[in-house]
Parts: C-alpha cells; structure tokens; sequence
C-alpha cells in the first residue's frame, strides 16, 4: 500500500491534497470495522486510487464495501453524510440536538418564542439542568463546505443578549447561569470561533471543540439519525422524518412507526435489525 501514500485526491472544496491512508484506516476503525474488513476496504480503494479522485469516490467505494459486509458499520461510517441528509427544512437537525442534550440530562423544549427585552424570539432549543439555562440555535447546512462564518455567532449574541436581559428581570432567573449555545453540523471559521469565545458563547461543530464536538456527542450517546439507515429508502426516511421520528433509538423503542410505511414483514425485519445493531454502537 506504500505507492498510493503519494497519490494526491480532490476534496469537496476543489483542493488537491495527498492522500491520507492513516485518515480512512482511523475512521474505518471508529466505525467499529474488523481488521479484515480495513484491509479489503483498502484493497477496493486502491483499485480507483489515482491522482485527482474525489474524495467522494473513495467515500463512495468505502462505504460500498462497508454496506455489503456490515450494515451497521457502514451506518456508523455513513454518519457526517448521515447529519447532512436530515434536511433540507433543518427542522429535523433541532430535533436531533434536543435529543443528545436530553440524553444528557438536560429538559428541552423546541421551536420556543421567548420574549426578550427589546422583541421576542423564536429559540430552536431551550436546555435547563439545575441552574444552567442554555438557548440553543442551530445551524443547519446541507452540504459541509459550508461554515458557520463570524456572523451567526454575531447575530446569535445580540438574540441572547436580549433574552438575557429581559430572563434577569423574574426572581427565578437571577441566580441562574446563562449562555447562548451555536450547534452546526459542519465547521466554524476561525473568526467566528475567536468571536464565539471572546462573546462567551458555546460554539459546538461536527469536530469542534476537541471534547464535546458534536461526532463525539453523538458516538457517546450512541444517539444515531434514521438517516444512517441503509436497509431504507430515502422516501421512506423522509416519511419519518415528516412523523417526527428522527433517531434509530425511536424505531427501537417504537417499531409500529414503520408501520405506515406500506413495507413488506420481511422488509420491517432487516430495518429492526439494522437498528438493533446500530443502537449498540458506541465509541
């Protein structure tokens, strides 16, 4: 495998960067594929690795091998993809952040009007533990070359400055710590991140802050989306998503949910089991 360490791939953002080996054997590993699996991934990658492949291709014919061999690795490996199909209207998306904040412990509520001092807001998530209040927006984009620019935390801020303002007024709120939260299912620029921590927001992307990033978030919890599902069509995911059922965890604990599918026994079946074997993984 040495030869193709000097291959170079085209990422989604039309840079041309060396092939990383190490990169795809670690997110294969994480995946919770065997050695024996890794290895035959590598063998079909390297059967299409040549300068200027897209990373999509690699993705493409991992994840091929993965499906094929080990539905609820492929699930696993499938999951930034995974995030990014649970649009377009990124409704789903809150749902799913008030789920992992649930799992944590924290009351929320979604799609909340709260008045603030100057106008009232629609607030995506609302999370309280104790005597933490958090109002949480999340941003949501369908593709992940989009980043959060310094303008959502800007925009953020000013929103919760003035929830914050009018909360301090009731008796109830005064001892309690607020912060206004950013969730995204992609990556912040360096500018607003700087901004972010200066303003004491908590900024939260798919790999930032090193602990607490929203894949590890969603590994911890094991807190997987339908959209890892590959034993279902995309119209059949989009048919739950519209019922509100966004996690595996809700088909698990509610198999009657496929049942307005219109799907065969025998299809509900492999959908259970793939969702059984995915609600195990965990890192």
């Amino acid at each position: 495998m040495n030869s193709i360490a000097k291959t170079f791939v085209k990422k989604s953002s039309g840079d041309i960067v060396p092939f990383e080996q190490e990169k795809l054997i670690a997110s294969l590993r994480r995946s919770g594929a065997s050695q024996a699996l890794i290895e035959e991934v590598l063998k079909e990658v390297e059967a299409i690795l040549v300068d200027g492949v897209s990373t999509k291709e690699i993705y493409k014919s991992a994840f091929s091998v993965l499906k094929r061999r080990a539905k609820h690795t492929a699930a696993k490996y499938k999951l930034k993809k995974a995030i990014l199909e649970l649009g377009p209207s990124g409704y789903p998306f809150e749902k799913f952040v008030a789920e992992i904040l649930k799992y944590q412990g924290f009351k929320t509520q979604t799609g909340v009007w709260v008045k603030g001092h100057c106008i009232s807001h629609e607030v995506d998530v609302i999370a309280e533990l104790d005597h933490q209040h958090f109002m949480v927006e999340c941003k949501f984009h369908i593709t992940f070359s989009r980043h959060c620019d310094v303008k959502v935390p800007l925009y953020i801020n000013s929103r919760f400055k003035d929830i914050e303002k009018e909360y301090q007024k009731r008796e109830e709120h005064r001892q309690k710590f607020h912060q206004g939260w950013i969730f995204t299912n992609t990556r912040f620029t360096s500018d607003a991140i700087q901004y972010g921590k200066c303003a004491g927001l908590q900024l939260i992307g798919w790999d930032f802050p090193k602990s607490g990033s929203l894949k590890e978030r969603i590994d911890l919890a094991g807190l997987h989306p339908i959209t890892c599902l590959s034993s279902m069509s995309k119209k059949e995911i989009q048919l739950l998503l519209e019922k509100q059922v966004v996690l595996c965890r809700q088909l698990k604990q509610n198999p009657k949910s496929l049942d307005s599918l219109g799907i065969s026994e025998r299809k509900k079946k492999a959908i259970l089991k793939e969702v059984q074997d995915i609600c195990e993984l965990k890192q």
